[in-house]
């Protein structure tokens, strides 16, 4: 080979890797600048996507300027297997890395649900079917009181199955917890009679501070042989679960012919009415000592209590006042 091909070939090989490093630097530079992005922007990637399916959606939606470099980096360093579908938010002008990171990582948009306590199995589920996000059919449930009211996390695409599993792992799990450190001498004998006392105490009250309490009349009232009397009771007899009543009790609601009906029936219901929180849970398990048999609305959001049926039906006298003046 002449002098003069050794040179031109010499040359040649300079100016491909210039280019090349030319290329690797405007490549680098353009994988950190900020993005096209002019504001932020929710993308859901969907499930078995591959890296060119993600490079066009990022696209689409303004995330990517130059989908092609995307996909040579995120195929080059090895990383295309590593992208996570799902629901991701991206903040407005993100960079390429940015983005890549934001996949690997799996990142996603985390969704919450809240149940408040006291719900039903029926009004649970129907949050769940409504739950932006889920997939899939709300599952069967039996009894009541299996399911724990508190805030699920949850990510886009999950199932509503999966979302009610947990719930039911969570009050087993709670139940469980707290069983082994229940008062002494409690007028029951299993963890699942606890649960169905704490769904009545969580549909009774709904102030904290009195949950003890309440849960205190029930244990007197179950160690005395005396029938509980709880109109919450009554409601789940008469609705079956579905929700609120809607209306004032009536003399023949409290004549309902049902095991859940405690005007007529001695100790507990057969299962709960509703899903206790862990406040109403604890209350059953260390009520408070008290000498409480009776107590009725106070007018006030809370209730008067009462040692004596004739100190209670002066309270009652007093609370029908109250509601007749409001009506």
């Amino acid at each position: 080979m002449s002098r003069r091909s050794i040179r031109s070939l010499t040359l040649g090989l300079v100016v491909l890797f210039a280019a090349a490093a030319g290329m690797l630097v405007w490549g680098a530079s353009a994988y950190d600048e900020p993005g096209p992005l002019a504001e932020d922007a929710t993308v859901v990637l969907p499930r078995g996507s591959s890296v060119g399916r993600i490079s066009r959606i990022l696209e689409d939606n303004g995330v990517l300027a130059n989908p092609n470099l995307f996909r040579i980096v995120v195929r080059a360093s090895g990383q295309s297997k590593s992208l996570q579908a799902g629901e991701y938010l991206f903040p407005a002008h993100t960079s390429m890395r940015a983005v890549t990171e934001q996949l690997i990582q799996g990142d996603t948009v985390a969704r919450r649900l809240t149940l408040a306590e006291g719900l039903t199995n029926h009004e649970i589920l129907r949050v769940v079917s409504e739950a932006e996000a889920l997939v899939g059919p709300v599952p069967k449930i039996g009894r009541e009181g299996t399911l724990l009211p508190e805030t699920y996390h949850y990510a886009y695409g999950d199932t509503r199955e999966a979302v009610i599993g947990r719930m039911q792992q969570a009050m087993r799990e709670l139940v469980d917890d707290l069983w082994p450190h229940r008062a002494p001498d409690l007028p029951f004998d299993t963890a699942e009679q606890a649960v169905v006392l704490a769904s009545i105490v969580e549909k009774e009250t709904a102030i904290a501070e009195e949950r003890a309490r309440v849960a205190g009349v029930f244990v007197n009232r179950l160690r005395r042989g005396m029938r509980l009397q709880s109109d919450p009771t009554v409601v789940f007899a008469v609705t079956n679960g579905a929700g609120p009543l809607g209306r004032r009790l009536t003399r023949e609601d409290l004549s309902t012919d049902s095991p859940f009906n405690t005007y007529r029936i001695k100790g507990l219901p057969p299962a709960p009415i509703a899903n206790p929180g862990r406040a109403s849970l604890e209350a059953v398990l260390r009520p408070a000592a008290t000498d409480d048999l009776y107590f009725v609305a106070d007018g006030n959001g809370g209730h008067a209590f009462a040692k004596t049926l004739k100190e209670h039906q002066e309270n009652v006298r007093r609370w029908r006042q109250i509601r007749d003046e409001q009506d």
